[in-house]
């Protein structure tokens, strides 16, 4: 008998009415780039278990690396139970479903990679990023295969293998009047699909076009957005606003625009569970419900939100299955209590290719990398973000030069609508411990930028 099965009589044993037990067992290889050499190796293997209990509509919950801490685990929580306030809401957890292995979500190549072949790929990313005016080259790559398997009272009975890789390099110049930097990016869940050659030479390239910058002006500018820029944006401005538990509580700066025009018609944003090699996909979100495509701005309109059981049940809705257990850097964790989060944020490509907007553009800068985004006030959309590396001044159609670092002080509905071209330049991003996205280059109208 397996643990969470010992778990589950347990729960019937002390007449628990409802329960839920997660295992994960996670590989974690974890490369460390500094100086420009691979300074450390680590490789952790880790299993937690976590376990939500529902007994009179209070809901508990507790989290183990020990499997025979289990029993006590439970005799306590459900003590403690008793001062908890009851959830007349709740409407009980799901039972069995059917759950599929979509396509590029597992390697077995990743799941049995060695520490040495580890290092050989980190070191590619190295070696592709040196140049004779790079000075310094830092980075990391994690590596991650995981076994996910969650059972419930109810009948629930679901196991899932899933891979991650993810690198990135930061090249650094001293060379010039200020030290400059870029930075290269990759990820996905397969390694046919992974170029660590390619991460070097983006970093390589950011970085020495980014040295000898000039001063920019504060003004108003048409700024494009590279893929890691917009994914910046995407995850810590543009998310939470299509939360339903934010939108019902009129806390995102759309709560009074479901159904209406948000963004250009030619915005399409999509929450895609399915797609393969997406950081976020699965077939059944982290509490068993299957996952769906969502489109969450469709043309231009608001459409949809997403959420979990608890926020559902709550305002007596159905969960769009967005349970979300998520894990560092990448895959799944124990949690207990699972947020609501998107899968993979997926902004449906354009027909513009970069240099089209650039020669469309008089008076704008191209932003490769954003620094500090937040919501300065999420109700209204402001947000701030600093562009500190990977910045170039285009004038009449032309890139003349870098720029130095400036601050973006803006707001969500007001970009949203002021997009005039979307790229067909989609790719895989994500910033760290972030939201997975998948996203092209977008250009955006009227941007207040301030000189650093």
């Amino acid at each position: 008998m397996s643990a969470l099965e010992k778990a589950l009589n347990n729960a019937k044993k002390l007449k628990i009415d409802e329960c839920d037990i997660t295992l994960v067992k996670k590989k974690i290889i974890t490369v460390r780039i500094t100086d420009s050499e691979i300074v450390e190796i680590k490789q952790n293997f880790d299993q937690s278990f976590g376990i939500r209990l529902i007994h009179d509509k209070k809901i508990t919950s507790m989290q183990t690396t020990n499997e025979e801490e289990i029993e006590q685990t439970m005799l306590r929580a459900l003590s403690a139970s008793s001062n908890l306030k009851s959830r007349e809401f709740w409407g009980g957890l799901p039972s069995k479903t059917e759950h599929i292995q979509l396509e590029g979500t597992f390697d077995e190549k990743l799941e049995h990679i060695s520490g040495s072949e580890s290092m050989n790929i980190a070191q590619n990313m190295i070696d592709a990023a040196k140049n004779d005016k790079v000075n310094t080259i830092t980075g990391s790559l994690h590596i991650i295969s995981e076994k996910f398997e969650l059972m419930n009272s109810n009948g629930l009975d679901f196991s899932n293998k899933a891979t991650y890789i993810s690198g990135i390099i930061n090249a650094e110049s001293e060379i010039g009047q200020t030290p400059v930097s870029g930075i290269g990016h990759a990820c996905g869940r397969t390694f046919s699909n992974f170029s660590p050659e390619q991460i070097g030479k983006d970093a390589k390239t950011m970085c020495i076009e980014s040295i000898n910058p000039q001063k920019i002006d504060s003004d108003v500018y048409s700024i494009i957005f590279e893929p890691y820029s917009v994914g910046e944006i995407l995850a810590f401005v543009v998310a939470s606003n299509f939360n339903f538990k934010t939108f019902s509580e009129k806390k995102s700066c759309f709560s009074n625009s479901y159904e209406k025009e948000i963004a250009v018609k030619e915005l399409d944003l999509v929450d895609d569970p399915h797609i393969p090699e997406g950081i976020g996909t699965k077939s059944i979100d982290d509490e068993g419900i299957k996952t769906k495509k969502q489109n969450l701005i469709e043309k231009g309109i608001f459409k949809n939100t997403f959420s979990n059981l608890f926020d559902s049940y709550k305002e007596e809705n159905q969960s769009t299955g967005n349970a979300s257990r998520s894990g560092s850097p990448m895959g799944r964790s124990s949690e207990p209590i699972p947020t609501s989060s998107p899968h993979n944020l997926k902004i449906m490509q354009g027909d513009y290719s970069q240099e089209e907007m650039i020669k469309e553009t008089k008076h704008g800068l191209l932003v490769g990398r954003l620094w500090y985004t937040y919501a300065v006030n999420p109700i209204r959309g402001d947000f701030s973000c600093t562009a500190r590396s990977g910045i170039r001044i285009i004038k009449n159609g032309e890139i003349v030069g870098p720029g130095k670092p400036v601050r973006i002080i803006h707001n969500l509905p007001n970009m949203l609508k002021n997009i005039s071209a979307i790229g067909n330049n989609q790719r895989n991003v994500i910033q760290w411990a972030s939201l997975p996205s998948i996203t092209p280059s977008l250009k955006a109208e009227n941007i207040a930028v301030n000189s650093i």
